[in-house]
């Protein structure tokens, strides 16, 4: 059997499988977090922010000493600053 290019619409196939993609990051940061995967969706759309946020969590949630943690924070702060914000939003 061949297969008709002419009917196969990648693009949709790719945006499906991006969708999907987001929505499992969305469950997996969810199932961490006191947020419903709604919110992080809708607080972290971009799957480059989910991903910051993920760091970040990772730096919050290690068994390092606070201030290794900090430093860890403050090196990475151009990258953390936009997550850092959105949450701070979220409760402000």
């Amino acid at each position: 059997m061949t297969i008709n290019w002419d009917n196969i619409d990648l693009d949709d196939i790719i945006d499906d499988a991006a969708t999907e993609t987001d929505n499992e990051l969305a469950a997996k940061i969810s199932s961490l977090t006191k947020m419903t995967d709604a919110e992080v969706k809708e607080l972290f759309p971009a799957p480059a922010d989910a991903k910051k946020l993920v760091e970040l969590m990772t730096i919050v949630k290690s068994s390092e000493n606070q201030n290794n943690k900090v430093n860890k924070i403050v090196n990475n702060a151009e990258e953390f600053g936009g997550v850092v914000i959105t949450l701070l939003s979220k409760f402000v």
